[in-house]
C-alpha cells in the first residue's frame, strides 16, 4: 500500500503534464501559437523583453537548463530522441537568451519544431533556423516568424 500511492500520484502527474502541453513562449506578450497573426510590439514590451533576456543570471539560468537537460538525456541514452516537449522549452530557452526583444512560441511535434511570431530585425530572424538546430534532437526547423520593429503604441 505504501507503494502503491506514490505510483498512483506519479502516474496523475505524468498524465497531466502530457495532457496540458502547449507551445513555450520567449515572452509573457508572445502569441499564443506558431499560427497566430501578431502586431509589432510596443517599444516598453519590447524594452522589458530585451531588458530580462539580456540579464546575465537570466541568460545563466537559461543556458544551466539546457546543459542539465542535455545532460539528463545523453545519462538516459536518448541522444537525438527526444520528447517534444523538452524540445520545445530548450528552443524557447536558446531562443530567448539570444534573441533579445523577440516575441516567439515554439512548438514541437516528432522533433520538427515550428516558430512564430515577431523579432525586431532581420539578423535575428537568420539566427532562428541555427540557434534551434544547436539543440540535440532538433530534426527540422519551421520558421513562420515576421520581422516588426516595436512601434510607439499598442495597435
Amino acid at each position: 500500500m505504501k507503494k502503491l500511492i506514490p505510483l498512483l500520484i506519479s502516474g496523475v502527474l505524468v498524465v497531466g503534464a502530457a495532457g496540458c502541453q502547449t507551445e513555450s513562449k520567449t515572452s509573457s506578450d508572445a502569441p499564443s501559437s506558431t499560427t497566430e497573426t501578431v502586431n509589432a510590439p510596443t517599444k516598453e514590451t519590447a524594452e522589458k523583453s530585451q531588458s530580462d533576456a539580456t540579464s546575465e543570471v537570466r541568460r545563466d539560468q537559461l543556458n544551466s537548463d539546457i546543459r542539465a537537460r542535455e545532460q539528463r538525456n545523453d545519462a538516459t541514452g536518448g541522444d537525438t530522441d527526444r520528447a517534444d516537449a523538452d524540445l520545445q522549452s530548450e528552443v524557447r530557452s536558446k531562443l530567448e537568451a539570444n534573441l533579445p526583444a523577440s516575441q516567439l512560441t515554439v512548438a514541437s511535434k516528432e522533433g520538427t519544431v515550428t516558430i512564430g511570431g515577431t523579432v525586431p530585425t532581420q539578423e535575428q530572424l537568420n539566427k532562428i533556423p541555427t540557434l534551434a538546430q544547436e539543440i540535440k534532437g532538433v530534426k527540422g526547423v519551421k520558421v513562420a516568424v515576421k520581422v516588426a520593429p516595436a512601434t510607439n503604441k499598442a495597435q
